[in-house]
């Protein structure tokens, strides 16, 4: 059993030791203007290949950042971009499938676990589905040691699309996965099949007995939430503990949700959008269907939202209480103001930076690190002038 105190006091040592990272910048900050003060932008590395996640080590050892064609990198502390690190598990890089998330053990500062999401071809090759694996970051850090796969998307329907996905802990140290409805529809709905769900499990992989399936007929037991159709962005609240997620809708209907333990967020038989034939989604009842819980937030014009931050930092004041997400086709960074529980102010920030916006996340210094997924991506730090 998990000792909450335990794995609390970890996240906290892990924190405080990152405190002091720094890195090195390689060009003067480029300068735009937002609603809150000039925005400095400088980029941090270039030449990185479809960049999908970035993670931060801790005690100013840089960042691993995974490359969708299968590459985990790591920029040290100065700045600079090292070869890929060996270790890592062989993806299916397929459409829009390939190395996918990153995230460090809770308990890090003594395991020196790292986490992975990526699509995983099914034995024929013709399809696949999402998996997630973790291995020893060496001393050196120049390998994986020892890569377990500790899940698997069942069965594997996708074809190169909607593999999702996030990976969060939360405070009690629980390992959730965001998961992708792999392009069918009716899936996210069955609870006998993996697609379009959100699981927790353990760190090592295997089911809590408290999960909301546990021991139901015909029900996958690592289940926590269903009805999503492809996660994209995760994070935990800092604010009250609790997992928030975002997914593409089809034509319009982009969402965020605030995930509740067993609860249906409705798609397919309920969304914001339409087809991308123009006509409504024939599984669909509506947009507020009874016994589907609401979504936090919706975009009827489709932004195709990715990484998701909240900001909880004294660096910035002015971005107190903030989410960011990126955005893919709209090519923005998103800002949403937070009051009583509701967005009430959404500002589109690096529209000038013409880039797909892959993820986002707050650096330990306070200030936001961005991902362009591009052939020549970028890290970018971002923040607002003093």
């Amino acid at each position: 059993m998990l000792r909450k105190s335990m794995i609390r006091k970890t996240l906290i040592a892990t924190f405080c030791a990152s405190a002091f990272f720094s890195v090195s910048l390689h060009a003067s900050a480029a300068t735009y203007k937002s609603e809150e003060g000039t925005l400095t932008v400088d980029e941090v590395v270039g030449g990185l290949q479809h960049p999908w996640a970035v993670a931060f080590l801790p005690e100013g050892h840089g960042m691993l950042v995974t490359e969708r064609t299968g590459n985990l990198r790591l920029i040290n502390g100065d700045g600079k971009l090292l070869l890929p690190i060996s270790g890592v598990p062989k993806v299916w890089v397929q459409g829009q499938g390939g190395l996918l998330d990153v995230e460090l053990s809770p308990d890090f500062a003594k395991d020196r676990m790292v986490y992975l999401t990526y699509a995983e071809a099914a034995a024929d090759g013709k399809t696949g589905g999402t998996a997630a694996g973790r291995g020893r970051l060496s001393e050196d850090m120049t390998k994986l040691e020892g890569f377990t796969r500790i899940f698997q998307q069942q069965p594997k329907l996708s074809v190169g699309n909607h593999f999702g996905s996030r990976i969060v802990f939360d405070r009690d140290g629980f390992l959730f996965i965001a998961l992708g409805e792999n392009n069918n529809r009716p899936t996210a709905q069955d609870l006998d099949k993996l697609q379009g769900k959100i699981v927790r499990l353990y760190p090592d992989g295997s089911i809590p007995n408290d999960n909301p399936f546990v021991g139901q007929k015909n029900v996958r037991p690592e289940i926590w939430s269903y009805g999503h159709r492809n996660q994209q962005g995760a994070a935990l609240n800092p604010w009250t503990g609790t997992l928030w997620t975002n997914e593409h809708g089809p034509m319009g209907g982009d969402e965020i949700n605030i995930i509740e333990r067993g609860a249906n967020y409705g798609w397919p038989i309920s969304t914001f959008g339409i087809d991308y034939n123009g006509q409504p989604i024939s599984e669909s009842k509506g947009e507020i269907v009874e016994g589907v819980t609401n979504p936090f937030h919706v975009w009827k014009k489709s932004p195709a939202i990715s990484g998701m931050a909240f900001y909880n930092s004294d660096k910035f004041k002015q971005w107190d209480h903030n989410i960011f997400i990126g955005a893919l086709a709209a090519q923005v960074l998103i800002r949403l103001e937070l009051k009583d529980d509701k967005v009430v102010h959404e500002e589109r920030l690096l529209g000038d930076l013409n880039s797909r916006i892959r993820d986002v996340r707050q650096g330990p210094d306070g200030y936001l690190y961005v991902l362009t997924d591009e052939d020549d991506g970028k890290l970018l730090k971002v923040g607002l002038a003093q």
